[in-house]
């Protein structure tokens, strides 16, 4: 019997339901290409995330890939070194040049207050990450944005419903990405989307996803194949009816962690943000090894052995990689509070099946 306790869980569809939906496929014999299930999951998620214009995609990469595309980005972008690989992939394979800027503590995001200093003549864009969901100081990196005219690009694959103050994030900067992978709080198996502000933009992008065909004979830009099929879409249709109460078993889970956790010497974790509708995607602990009296690393494999597996998200660096660590920009004396939580940080299982009795045997293996 497997008993291992994962640090995620996918929500899935009931299977009834979705075998009548691959029914009404399979009789439409209407597989992909923009069909009925795909032109209603864009209008549902539209609505339930509160944008005014959503494009799907077959993952969440290419969503940033295109977002490049699309507004044109050469260069140097700057971004975070604290985020997954897919990020700065994205940047690199447009032929720009990724320049990595420290991160905040209290939020993992990439901190405002360093962007400045890393603009060159040569920088056209930043692309901040909503790091487990949490937003990132947007006003402020907004204001600098504007004042030397760059464009925004938001990584927001955690960012599934998040919202401030009653908006939602995705509708900050010029555009935002989603993923829709099947450990994000809300899934298509694979999937993701592409949130823009305008028509002529969302059309540009339907574009560039198709071939860049705006007819059947007329080819306006160099796009690639990145369209959403329709079981996917049909899938993502039902999982939208029961991701909010998911996302409530979720933050049940939090509650949990953070009241068995709350005076435990050594761990530091997130209270909620004021003003704040989170996702509860990820609950990252992060070790001080003198306080705690282990590392990380040893609490990590502790866990693995008693079969509970959480990770260590975001371990290591993207700077850190051969590809990216001969930049300037991926020096660790540039990058100290990213470096520090990279050593500290484990994703402790969160998904909305995790029974009381799984929570438990988690906090005996932490709480020592």
């Amino acid at each position: 019997m497997n008993n291992n306790i994962t640090v995620t869980s996918p929500l899935l569809p009931n299977l009834d339901e979705f075998n009548e939906m691959l029914r009404e496929i399979w009789a439409s014999k209407w597989i992909t290409n923009n069909g009925a299930f795909h032109k209603r999951l864009e209008a549902a998620l539209a609505e339930y995330l509160k944008v005014p214009y959503i494009s799907l995609f077959t993952n969440g990469t290419l969503p940033l890939l295109t977002a490049l595309q699309a507004l044109r980005i050469t260069g140097e972008v700057i971004t975070t070194p604290y985020s997954f690989v897919a990020t700065t992939h994205s940047i690199w394979w447009n032929g720009c040049k990724p320049v990595f800027v420290d991160i905040e503590e209290d939020t993992c995001g990439i901190d405002p207050n360093k962007i400045e200093a890393a603009i060159t003549p040569k920088t056209t864009a930043i692309m901040p990450v909503h790091c487990y969901g949490k937003p990132v100081k947007m006003d402020a990196i907004q204001a600098i944005a504007d004042k030397y005219g760059l464009k925004v690009i938001y990584d927001a694959a955690h960012a599934f419903g998040v919202e401030v103050n009653g908006e939602s994030v995705l509708n900050r900067g010029d555009m935002s990405t989603l993923s829709f992978h099947a450990t994000k709080v809300y899934n298509t198996l694979e999937g993701g989307a592409l949130v823009v502000h305008d028509e002529k933009t969302k059309r540009r992008i339907d574009y560039l996803k198709n071939f860049g065909f705006a007819g059947e004979t007329e080819v306006v830009a160099p796009g690639i194949n990145s369209k959403m099929d329709e079981v996917r879409a049909a899938y993502g249709l039902l999982n939208l009816k029961q991701v909010d109460a998911a996302i409530e078993a979720r933050h049940q889970v939090a509650i949990k962690y953070r009241e068995a956790l709350r005076d435990v010497p050594g761990i530091r974790f997130f209270d909620d943000m004021p003003g704040v509708r989170h996702n509860y995607s990820y609950f990252p602990i992060f070790i001080n090894a003198e306080e705690y009296g282990k590392t990380r690393d040893q609490l990590y494999l502790e866990m693995k052995e008693k079969n509970v597996l959480g990770r260590r998200y975001f371990f290591p660096l993207i700077s850190t990689f051969s590809t990216y660590r001969g930049l300037p920009s991926a020096a660790p004396e540039n990058l100290p509070v990213a470096t520090k939580v990279a050593n500290e940080v484990i994703c402790l299982p969160m998904h909305h099946i995790l029974s009381d009795d799984d929570i438990n045997r988690i906090l005996e293996l932490v709480v020592k």
